[in-house]
């Protein structure tokens, strides 16, 4: 994989339900019965699974294997507690030595945020960062700080790093045992004036990103900084619409990335009154029994409807906003196997 598609699968987040339903799993004979809007979304992202262990994406016509967004899924799965089975098999394809190494880089090119984002992915499995896949990614990432406390690709002239790099390997950090002291200041130190943080550090001008200051919340939470973290709460709920959703940075419409993201934040942080608005936002934006078969329980990226380049991400990150689960605490631990179906009326 080159350095382009590998960078963009790190970051790559309709219709209420239409009659009386109910969730129940796909395979029963092991999982409980579930109702929940998050629960129907996970069964769907499982069975969009390439094989059942991946995701891939179109970069300059070429297929290449999607590691970022079948993160994105593993986190979903156990949010949900469900859907273990999917999981484990998207785990182990992500520890094969080809995906980890292409992924997280090798030799002198080594990329921070997608260390970290595996890091965490093993954690949330239930599976020792120091040993996933033959790599120590703990190690891996304290070799990857720089003096300012900054986590950071190499070489680093080609360092491309931001804000969800920083926050992801501070959330996995502490999880392990603790993040350092000065990776938990610099991040800090980004901070612009009214409270919310910006996705590319060092900029002439500070500009507050909505996702990132939701990543970048639940990492302070992590490393126990809660008034640095209220800071930006504080921000993303000015930013909150009245329905409850939140736009990304630049745009006017709100969509089911940002929002879930935002929404765990809340959750993260208790404050579940904005939280309950984003989750209800996204329901929302839920298809329902009214949908095809097919679609049942995706998550549209907007308003505009379902869409499928945007569907499997938007139903991931989404996720994350209905679960009420930080990313500090999610675990697959005690998930129920197979993918929820939505069982409507005929």
């Amino acid at each position: 994989m080159t350095r382009i598609p590998a960078r963009a699968a790190v970051f790559l987040a309709t219709l209420a339900f239409g009659c009386t339903a109910a969730i129940i799993p796909a395979a029963a004979a092991s999982a409980t019965t579930s109702t929940g809007a998050g629960q129907a979304a996970s069964g769907w992202l499982a069975r969009q699974l390439v094989g059942g262990s991946h995701f891939v994406t179109v970069f300059d016509g070429v297929t290449y294997p999607n590691q970022g967004e079948t993160i994105d899924a593993i986190l979903a799965f156990a949010a949900t507690k469900t859907a273990s089975n999917y999981g484990a098999k998207a785990t182990r394809w992500l520890e094969r030595p080809s995906v980890l190494s292409n992924y997280i880089g090798s030799g002198a090119d080594l990329y921070a945020g997608a260390t970290a984002k595996v890091a965490l992915a093993a954690e949330v499995a239930g599976i020792n960062p120091a040993r996933f896949g033959k790599v120590n990614l703990i190690a891996r990432l304290r070799g990857l700080i720089v003096a300012s406390g900054r986590y950071s690709d190499r070489p680093l002239n080609e360092n491309y790093s931001n804000a969800f790099s920083q926050a992801l390997a501070i959330i996995a950090l502490s999880r392990y045992s603790h993040a350092p002291v000065r990776a938990v200041r610099f991040l800090i130190s980004s901070e612009c004036k009214n409270g919310g943080f910006p996705l590319d550090f060092g900029q002439p001008t500070c500009v507050s990103d909505t996702d990132s200051t939701a990543m970048d919340v639940q990492a302070l939470l992590a490393a126990g900084q809660r008034a640095a973290a209220v800071r930006g709460l504080t921000w993303l709920k000015h930013v909150q619409l009245g329905n409850g959703g939140l736009d990304a940075s630049g745009a006017t419409t709100p969509n089911a990335n940002t929002t879930g993201l935002a929404g765990e934040a809340f959750a993260a942080a208790r404050w579940y009154r904005n939280a309950a608005l984003a989750a209800k936002f996204l329901r929302g934006l839920q298809l329902g029994c009214s949908a095809k078969s097919s679609r049942r329980g995706a998550i549209a990226y907007d308003s505009s409807g379902f869409a499928e380049s945007t569907a499997v991400d938007a139903t991931a990150q989404g996720i994350l906003g209905l679960a009420d689960v930080s990313l500090a605490t999610i675990s697959a631990r005690g998930s129920s196997r197979g993918a929820p179906r939505l069982e409507c009326a005929a």
